[in-house]
C-alpha cells in the first residue's frame, strides 16, 4: 500500500504567530545555504521525512515506526490559509495547527476558524504559542518542554496554568476537550495543546513529533494513494507573459501526458493538455520539471486550453468521460455552494472561500440569493438593485477578498457593498449593516402611519397674514411633511400644512435643522399663530402607543418630543396614551 503525505494547514488569528510557526519549520529543515530561498513567498512546502528527522531528534528517540513519506505544508496567505482549500467531500487538510497565542486566547478570527475546522471535521491540535512573553518565563532549549513548565518560578507556572486552563474552558464551550499534549492517552477524545515559542524555537520539535505520531497512528488508512490524479487549482500566477496555475495535487498520479478537466461555475468542464507540469522542490520555493507526479504535492503547471479557471476549483483526470465528470463537478459545486430563492449577493476570490463564505452567513442567518466567484462587477449591482422591490434588506453585495470593477461607475446610494480581506470583519460588519437597516426599515414604516415632528416658529419670517398663513419654521426635531396635522402647546388644533417651501422651491419634506416656509389654509396667522413658540405634531393616541413599543427604533430627540406630546395631550384627557 502506497501512502502519500498528510496535508496540513495552519491557522490562526492574525498576529499569534501562524507565519513564525511556518518559518520555524521550515528555518528548523533546511541548510543554512537554502535560507534565502524561502523567503519567496509560496503556496505549499514540502517536508520529505528524512528532513523532519533532522529537524526533530525526538522522532527517533520515540521509538515511533513511521510510514508516512512526510508532509505537505499549506502556506497560503491571512484568512485563505483555511478556507480557500477544499476536496471532494470536505476540507483539503487532513491535519491543521490551530495557533492561539496563550496570552490573549480565543479572538473572533480564532472562533471563526474552529467553527469552520468542526463543519470540515478537520482534525487539528494547537500550537499555544508565545509562551515566551508571559513574564519571567525562562526559556531552556536543552531541556525537554514537560520539564521546562515544571521548572518555571512559582509565580510563572501559576500564570501559565490560569492561561492555559482559561483556553480549555474557552475550547469546551465550542464543543472540544483539551489537554496539554503529555497528559493525553487518546488523541481521538482531546484536543493536544503543544506550548510553543515561535521567537525562541521552545516547543516546536514536540509539535513536529505530534504532527507525526497522530498521522502514523490515526491518519494511515486515509492516507493510501488512491488509482486517479485529484487536485485543487490554488491560485493564477503570472510571470513575464505566461500564467501559470499553482495547484495541489491531494491523491494519484499526474503525468504530464495526461488530459485534465477542471470544474468551472457555468457547469461545463474545461478539458485541456499539460504544456509544462512543474513540482515544488523540498523546503524551497524552487519548481523542477517532472513527466510525473505524486500526491500529496505541489505543482505548478500551464496549461494548453487559454479557460478561465477559478481558484478553488477541482481537477481530475479526463478519460473521455466528459459526461460523467460534469455530473460529479456540478454535484460538488452545488453542494458546496448552496443557495435560497431570496437573499444577498455574495462574492469570494476562489470556490472555498465561497463556501466559507456561506457557512458563515448562513449560521448568522444570512440569506444569500446568488453566491459567485471573482470582483463584483455590474451584474451583481443589478441583482441588488432588484432585491430593492422584494425586500430592501437584501439590496446589498458582501465581497470576500475581492475588489469592485472599475466600469461599475457610481453605485446607486440606496445599494450597498461591504468587501474585506478579512472574513470575520466581513460577516460582523454584514450582521451590523443588516441590523441597522432593518430599524431602518421598520422605521419607515412605522413613520407612514405619521410623522413626529417639532417646529420652532420663526416670527420674523411672516409672508401672509389671513387665510392660508404663510411663515417661517425650523424643524427642531422629527420630520415635517406635507400634509401633516399641526396643534399647539394647548393641545388645539391649528390645521394641515398644505405646502413647504426651502429657497423658493416646493418641497414634499423637510429634516431636522432645516428652516422652510409653510403655509396652513384655514389659519389666521396674526390670531392663532403670533403668540406661540412651537407646534407639534397631531397624533393619535393609537399611534402614540405604536412608536411607545417601538421606541427602539426612535433617537433620544424623538423619544423626548414624544413625551413632550404626550404632557400636551394630557392636559385635555388626564390617561391619554397609558
Amino acid at each position: 500500500m502506497k501512502i502519500r503525505q498528510p496535508i496540513v494547514t495552519v491557522c490562526g488569528h492574525v498576529d499569534h504567530g501562524k507565519t513564525s510557526i511556518l518559518d520555524c519549520f521550515r528555518d528548523s529543515c533546511i541548510q543554512e545555504g537554502e535560507a534565502g530561498g524561502i523567503t519567496q513567498k509560496i503556496s505549499f512546502t514540502l517536508y520529505p521525512m528524512n528532513q523532519l528527522k533532522n529537524a526533530c531528534p525526538l522522532i527517533d528517540k520515540s521509538g515511533i515506526k513511521l510510514n508516512i513519506p512526510g508532509f505537505l505544508f499549506i502556506d497560503t496567505p491571512g484568512h485563505a490559509a483555511f478556507t480557500n482549500l477544499r476536496k471532494r467531500g470536505g476540507g483539503l487538510a487532513d491535519l491543521a495547527v490551530l495557533v492561539i497565542d496563550i496570552n490573549e486566547g480565543i479572538k473572533p478570527q480564532t472562533a471563526e476558524v474552529i467553527q469552520i475546522l468542526k463543519h470540515n471535521k478537520t482534525p487539528f491540535m494547537i500550537a499555544l504559542n508565545k509562551i515566551d512573553n508571559i513574564s519571567g518565563w525562562r526559556t531552556d532549549k536543552d531541556m525537554p518542554l514537560q520539564e521546562s513548565i515544571e521548572s518555571q518560578p512559582q509565580n510563572v507556572k501559576q500564570v501559565f496554568d490560569e492561561r492555559y486552563m482559561t483556553l480549555i474552558g474557552s475550547l469546551n464551550s465550542h464543543g472540544f476537550d483539551a489537554d496539554l499534549f503529555f497528559n493525553i492517552k487518546d488523541f481521538t477524545q482531546k484536543i493536544a495543546l503543544v506550548p510553543t515559542s515561535a521567537r525562541t524555537k521552545q516547543g516546536i520539535p514536540e509539535l513536529i513529533m505530534m504532527l507525526c505520531g497522530v498521522s502514523q497512528k490515526y491518519l494511515e488508512n486515509k492516507l493510501e494513494l488512491g488509482k486517479e490524479p485529484k487536485g485543487v487549482m490554488l491560485e493564477i500566477k503570472k510571470e513575464k507573459s505566461t500564467n501559470y496555475i499553482e495547484s495541489i495535487l491531494y491523491d494519484g498520479e499526474l503525468a504530464k501526458t495526461d488530459e485534465i478537466a477542471v470544474a468551472s461555475f457555468d457547469g461545463t468542464p474545461i478539458i485541456t493538455k499539460i504544456r509544462i507540469l512543474e513540482e515544488i522542490q523540498p523546503l524551497c520555493a524552487k519548481f523542477k520539471p517532472k513527466s510525473k507526479a505524486q500526491a500529496s504535492t505541489g505543482l505548478r503547471m500551464q496549461l494548453i486550453e487559454k479557460a478561465d479557471i477559478l481558484p478553488g476549483m477541482p481537477f481530475v483526470k479526463f478519460k473521455q468521460n466528459k459526461k460523467q465528470i460534469q455530473e460529479m463537478f456540478k454535484k460538488e459545486i452545488s453542494e458546496n455552494i448552496q443557495t435560497q430563492k431570496q437573499g444577498i449577493i455574495t462574492k469570494a476570490d476562489s470556490l472555498g472561500s465561497l463556501e466559507a463564505l456561506l457557512t458563515l452567513l448562513k449560521q448568522n442567518k444570512v440569506p444569500v440569493v446568488k453566491a459567485g466567484i471573482g470582483n463584483i462587477n455590474k451584474t451583481d449591482i443589478v441583482s441588488a438593485k432588484a432585491n430593492l422591490d422584494i425586500n430592501e434588506l437584501d439590496a446589498l453585495v458582501v465581497g470576500f477578498n475581492v475588489s469592485i470593477d472599475e466600469d461599475i461607475g457610481k453605485i446607486p446610494s440606496n445599494i450597498k457593498v461591504l468587501t474585506d480581506n478579512v472574513i470575520y470583519k466581513l460577516i460582523e460588519n454584514t450582521t451590523e449593516f443588516r441590523i441597522e437597516k432593518r430599524k431602518e426599515i421598520e422605521k419607515k414604516r412605522l413613520m407612514k402611519l405619521t410623522t413626529l415632528c417639532k417646529l420652532k416658529i420663526l416670527h420674523q419670517y411672516v409672508f401672509r397674514n389671513t387665510k392660508p398663513a404663510v411663515f417661517g419654521v425650523a424643524v427642531e426635531t422629527g420630520k415635517l411633511i406635507s400634509n401633516l396635522p399641526i396643534i399647539n402647546k394647548k393641545a388645539e388644533k391649528v390645521g394641515r400644512i398644505k405646502n413647504i417651501q426651502s429657497e423658493n422651491k416646493s418641497i414634499d419634506q423637510a429634516t431636522e435643522s432645516m428652516e422652510v416656509a409653510i403655509s396652513i389654509p384655514g389659519t389666521n396667522y396674526e390670531r392663532q399663530i403670533k403668540d406661540k413658540d412651537f407646534l407639534y405634531s397631531n397624533i393619535t393616541e393609537a399611534q402614540f402607543k405604536s412608536f411607545k413599543k417601538n421606541k427602539d427604533l426612535l433617537s433620544p430627540n424623538e423619544i423626548k418630543l414624544l413625551q413632550e406630546i404626550a404632557e400636551i395631550k394630557r392636559q385635555q384627557k388626564a390617561d391619554w396614551g397609558q
